[in-house]
């Protein structure tokens, strides 16, 4: 069991830094042929930072162990809210924009309520699965009508797409970073479900608690870095801005690829649990943001409440998986 957990660790490893090679690497390709910042910043950066939970659900489904899809995508929302959201307001408090308020939050809570209804009947089709990807495309041009209207809002999404964009690299140097980082993604994907299922094995518990704890957390640690970086550089507000457009890729492309390349079933009483855990966790920002304590202000005790109920969460699994 040491050894797998070894063998895991290195597979995160290697799934975040290649991630950030093919997102270098792509974005300076994309530089090259003249594409704009703010157009790199919401394709190529934007679903690169979701690129661990997407591979990794997507060889999951493929090998058959659509637990580990499912668990991945729910659990790293779930992390994103009360392990990697709550962590960064410890360290300082963060701002929640009104933009935000206004639009991303309902955005996020719509797109719960559609997600929901698709899998209430026990299993991702096909059908699903194009029709998540279908909202993740309406999702993005949304996006991109909203950077390229600031004066309608405010100036939040359009600075937080060209910000992420990295700097430019030499056109081989590109070449080798996209091809190195698109090899290293799929292998360490690959064995990331591989040894997770051989864990899961060995501890007696579903695919689906390995997914929604060690493969989530895992696969959820580049938002605590990317949240924690944007404190240090004063820019509270885009920490709650990345884990929303996190939770928004999870739900649509993370899911959705998963169920165009192998749809599944699963158990609906897991679903009901986890699902509705993953709602509660989102409802907690819209809380926070609209009137529990300081408006628009998520401050430590608010992030100690939702560190404190994801170590909960993780002592339900466990307890009731033993």
């Amino acid at each position: 069991m040491a050894a797998l957990l070894v063998v895991i660790a290195i597979g995160f490893v290697a799934l975040a830094w290649s991630a950030e090679r093919f997102v270098d690497g792509s974005s300076a390709l994309a530089r090259q042929l003249g594409v704009s910042s703010l157009l790199i910043g919401l394709t190529v950066v934007g679903i690169g930072t979701s690129l661990p939970e997407m591979l990794v659900s997507a060889i999951a489904a493929i090998d058959g162990t659509p637990g580990i899809a499912l668990g991945n995508a729910l659990g790293s929302n779930i992390a994103n809210v009360g392990l990697i959201l709550g962590t960064t307001a410890l360290v300082s408090p963060l701002v929640i924009s009104p933009g935000i308020l206004r639009r991303e939050i309902p955005l996020l809570m719509l797109v719960v309520v559609a997600t929901g209804a698709l899998l209430a009947d026990g299993a991702l089709s096909r059908f699903d699965g194009v029709a998540l990807l279908a909202g993740m495309l309406a999702v993005l041009t949304w996006m991109a009508w909203q950077a390229r209207h600031p004066e309608r809002g405010d100036a939040m999404i359009a600075r937080e797409l060209e910000s992420a964009v990295p700097e430019p690299l030499p056109l081989a140097q590109a070449l080798r970073w996209t091809l190195l980082g698109l090899v290293l993604l799929i292998a360490s994907s690959r064995l990331l479900v591989w040894a997770s299922v051989l864990l899961a094995g060995q501890l007696g518990v579903s695919d689906l608690i390995i997914g929604l704890t060690i493969v989530a957390i895992g696969t959820s640690l580049p938002e605590l870095a990317a949240g924690l970086a944007s404190v240090r550089r004063g820019e509270s507000e885009l920490a709650v801005g990345n884990i929303i457009g996190s939770n928004l890729f999870n739900l649509l492309a993370v899911l959705g690829i998963a169920g165009a390349i192998a749809p599944f079933a699963f158990d609906q009483g897991d679903l009901a649990r986890d699902y509705g855990i993953m709602t509660g966790f989102m409802l907690a920002i819209l809380v926070v943001g609209y009137g529990l304590g300081r408006r628009g202000r998520l401050g430590r005790w608010e992030g100690g409440l939702l560190v404190g109920a994801y170590i909960a969460y993780q002592a339900l699994l466990f307890f009731s998986h033993r």
